[in-house]
């Protein structure tokens, strides 16, 4: 047993109002400078739609996450010689149609502009090419339109339904939409780590963040092509990839990351994981329907005395082991099962969670007036959202994953309408607990941690190991690209 600490996080889409703050907070820390512009290391979508850059989940199109080749698990993108044959040339990179032409504005035109009748406006112009431009794309241009027949039908998990339910969700009674933030996700098998030419990707040894070595990099781009969901990014104006560093440095000082910190909703939850590092290989190779337990199966019991002394022999802290013990993502994910990778088939084991939007409730047209269903929380029989896209987004196609999710947060409404309005008889609330697998105690602990947590049991920050932050004796803004600002204080060890 080859015991790993990671720190993983959760996302609840439930509780996600795609505001935007996350991204702008992020945006405004790391990526508002010159080569940056089009990065936006965390980006809300809008689902069903196309997301950013668009058409990021086709893999035939960008070939990037891991296949199956016979027993054997290798790059979508090829090996050592397509690597090499496409050094100059990679056919399968996003290009900037892909992302959006980054624009601003002339805003001296508004403040110059000279007096008369007509209202003054600020033309659009390309921070590119500075030429006046117009405006056709952007990171969140599908924004709230994820249903519509423009977006949800290029969707490539939408493709996966059949025409029926395609048709169904079309329907103007049936439209439905949700937002999917997305950051890098720390993947403990990452294919851009295993694509980069230079070796200038490297996981960290304490807290598994994926981070790109700026010395290293020579700007071959082969991360943003290995990366499936295309959170690396090419700065032009340094010739070197950036990715989220899930705010290491903030960490370092025992603060949560500037997204997780802003989210309005309370989305987020940061927390350890243990997992077993000698399976990575095996999990990765499971077959689709498996992948989600076969990652649950990686993850280690961090109250089991056998892994606490694994993890010891490892070198790992025993404040770090008493963080993933309290971990909120342990919770969601192992304990629970309630939290799903995104897209577990590209088999990079990612370590970023969902817990998937609950679904809406349907209503039904009769004899002219509107009414709900007569299953006031929907079934998961009538959902408007079809259950097979929701597989098709976190659990690879299996079906009976999803439904368990979403058995256990019905038992949890239920449970919550049991204690509130008390019209519901106990032998009901009895057969839906047995039905999800889950106990009333688990729904309660369920809807606190959902609901009621403060920051503190949200953000079980672990303890950094670090002998010294960059921050504390270098100009943050010279190391904005890789190391960001931060406290110039040196930071204070915990131990």
């Amino acid at each position: 047993m080859n015991v790993r600490s990671q720190t993983a996080s959760v996302f609840h889409l439930d509780k996600c109002i795609g505001c935007h703050t996350c991204s702008i907070a992020c945006k405004n820390i790391w990526t508002d400078r010159r080569g940056a512009e089009y990065m936006w290391w965390n980006n809300v979508e809008t689902k069903p739609g196309t997301g950013y850059p668009t058409l990021w989940e086709d893999q035939e199109k960008y070939r990037g996450g891991w296949e199956k080749a016979g027993e054997q698990l290798r790059l979508k993108m090829g090996g050592r010689a397509a690597t090499l044959g496409n050094i100059f040339h990679n056919p399968s990179l996003p290009t900037m149609d892909d992302y959006y032409e980054p624009w601003t504005y002339r805003y001296n035109e508004l403040f110059n502009a000279p007096e008369g009748s007509d209202q003054p406006a600020a033309r659009p112009v390309s921070m590119v090419s500075g030429r006046d431009m117009k405006i056709e794309a952007g990171p969140n241009w599908d924004d709230d339109l994820g249903g519509s027949n423009v977006y949800a039908a290029n969707d490539p998990t939408f493709k996966t339904l059949s025409e029926k339910e395609q048709q169904q969700l079309f329907a103007l009674e049936r439209m439905v939409f949700f937002y999917l933030p997305r950051i890098c996700n720390h993947c403990a098998n990452a294919g851009c780590v295993a694509a980069c030419p230079s070796g200038a990707i490297y996981k960290r040894g304490e807290d598994g963040i994926v981070l790109i070595s700026q010395d290293k990099c020579r700007g071959w781009r082969m991360c943003v092509s290995g990366c499936p969901y295309k959170k690396t990014y090419y700065a032009w104006s340094s010739g070197k990839s950036e990715k989220c560093i899930l705010c290491y440095p903030r960490q370092e000082c025992g603060e949560a990351p500037a997204c997780f910190h802003s989210c309005v909703g309370r989305i987020r939850y940061l927390g350890v994981l243990l997992y077993d590092a000698d399976r990575i290989e095996e999990m990765a190779k499971r077959p689709d329907a498996e992948l989600v337990a076969a990652q649950r199966e990686m993850i280690l019991n961090p109250h089991d005395p056998e892994v606490v002394a694994a993890a010891k022999k490892n070198g790992i802290d025993d404040k770090v082991i008493a963080a993933a013990q309290n971990s909120p993502v342990y919770r969601f994910v192992k304990e629970w099962k309630l939290a799903l990778p995104l897209h577990p088939e590209f088999r990079t084991l990612p370590m970023l969670f969902y817990v998937p939007p609950l679904l809406p409730v349907l209503s039904t047209s009769g004899e002219g007036m509107t009414r709900l269903g007569d299953d006031f929380f929907s079934s998961l029989e009538q959902a408007r959202l079809p259950i097979r896209y929701l597989a098709g987004l976190f659990s690879a196609g299996n079906e009976a994953e999803v439904e368990a999710v979403y058995r256990k947060l019905m038992a949890v409404r239920l449970q919550r309408r049991a204690e509130t309005v008390d019209d519901l008889p106990e032998a009901e609330t009895r057969k839906v607990f047995e039905s999800a697998g889950i106990s009333p105690e688990q729904a309660d602990a369920v809807y606190r941690l959902t609901s009621l947590a403060g920051f503190k049991e949200r953000m079980a920050v672990p303890p950094m190991q670090r002998e010294q932050g960059i921050e504390a004796t270098e100009d943050p803004q010279t190391r904005k690209g890789e190391g960001g600002f931060g406290t110039r204080r040196p930071p204070k060890r915990r131990w």
